[in-house]
């Protein structure tokens, strides 16, 4: 792969969600990238994303991250697997079966996140995916998800 973003090789009918779609012009539009075998986001959420405290991160974006990165690390990485050539349309489509999210100490608003996500295992259409969020180094979030590919239409 290049250093073009996962999500950037979804199809055009895939890429309007509110997390991770390029298409969707009031989302987040993140972009997820390999870095060795972890796949890595960086991003500085807007200070309206609070939670219950103005300086404290909304858990329900947090999870919303983990849900898009994991999304795009499971395509990257059963591409990956298939030896696919990774060229725009490309991307496995994939979507969630089960999201855990352990919510560690509180998340800073005002900090760049940074999501790192582990592929745990890979069997046919499911893949299970760990992910972090951290800010400076310190892990606030950690959560495992469940990643299943679509069956080709």
């Amino acid at each position: 792969m290049d250093d073009k973003p996962f999500q950037d090789y979804y199809q055009d009918d895939y890429s309007h969600c509110y997390g991770c779609g390029r298409l969707n012009e009031h989302g987040h539009q993140i972009k997820s990238y390999w870095d060795g075998d972890e796949g890595v986001c960086r991003i500085m959420p807007k200070s309206y994303y609070s939670g219950g405290m103005k300086d404290i991160l909304y858990g329900g974006l947090i999870a919303s991250l983990m849900d898009c990165h994991g999304a795009g690390t499971a395509a990257a990485a059963k591409a990956r697997e298939l030896g696919i050539e990774m060229k725009p349309g490309g991307m496995p489509r994939f979507v969630t079966a089960s999201l855990k999210v352990d919510f560690r100490s509180p998340t800073p608003v005002g900090k760049e996140l940074e999501l790192r996500a582990n592929i745990v295992s890979i069997d046919g259409r499911k893949v299970v995916v760990n992910v972090t969020l951290a800010t400076d180094g310190t892990v606030h979030a950690q959560g495992e998800l469940l990643m299943i590919q679509l069956k080709d239409e």
